[in-house]
């Protein structure tokens, strides 16, 4: 099977830092279809594509060994896919976002600096935000007016319980969105998502592109100089 918008096929590896918040710094894009591995020479468990669902496809590399690079996989929630070093290319990521559980903040780093930090909502109980490293997927124009007229980020991660999420939202992504107001922000009251301000939302897409890597904690150890 190819790895798309659906959840992808079980067999993966856990990600053996899923809360590390150091910044990955290198993405990578296939440049054809290329096979998935649960381990450098184990089993080809999936394909990759350049595009998932017609959005060009970057993920951050995780791990490396000779001959092998893992990445952070999409359509998944803190899992790596091993691929042999072909067919693909890599490119910088320079940015990181960082979000904080139970302080229900969001920071903006740039090669390693904070630049900015914006207080969200979250996922509530049952269908809270899942922790672990992620990526920005791609973006998309919001489906409808209460997302405030600004795009969505979609992130490579998935509702932990997909059948906890109304049915209208089965099978769609955890999202990085704004809202028609701020009345929740510091509160967990979405199906999963993260959601910020408008004007929080639409600096971020004019400033960080798909493959940014996104990690959510309970907390950093020592709040950012931007908190």
């Amino acid at each position: 099977p190819v790895v798309d918008y659906a959840p992808a096929p079980a067999g993966f590896p856990a990600d053996p830092h899923p809360y590390d918040t150091t910044g990955l710094t290198e993405g990578l894009t296939p440049t054809r279809r290329i096979a998935a591995y649960d381990a450098p020479g184990g089993r080809p468990l999936a394909l990759l594509a350049p595009t998932i669902s017609g959005v060009p496809l970057t993920m951050p590399v995780a791990q490396r060994r000779p001959g092998w690079t893992a990445v952070l996989l999409p359509s998944a929630n803190r899992r790596i896919a091993w691929l042999p070093d072909e067919g693909w290319r890599t490119v910088a990521l320079r940015d990181q976002i960082v979000v904080e559980r139970s302080r229900h903040r969001l920071t903006w780093y740039r090669h390693g600096r904070a630049i900015n930090s914006w207080p969200v909502s979250l996922g509530m109980p049952g269908q809270s935000t899942p922790l672990g490293r992620t990526f920005i997927l791609g973006r998309t124009a919001p489906p409808e007016a209460v997302y405030g007229g600004v795009d969505i980020f979609a992130l490579g991660a998935i509702p932990d319980d997909p059948d906890a999420v109304p049915t209208g939202l089965r099978g769609a992504h955890i999202g990085l969105h704004s809202w028609h107001n701020d009345d929740t922000l510091g509160r967990n009251v979405t199906n999963g998502c993260i959601r910020l301000t408008r004007s929080a939302q639409r600096t971020l897409l004019a400033e960080v592109s798909p493959g940014t890597p996104l990690v959510v904690v309970d907390a950093l150890p020592t709040p950012p100089p931007t908190a």
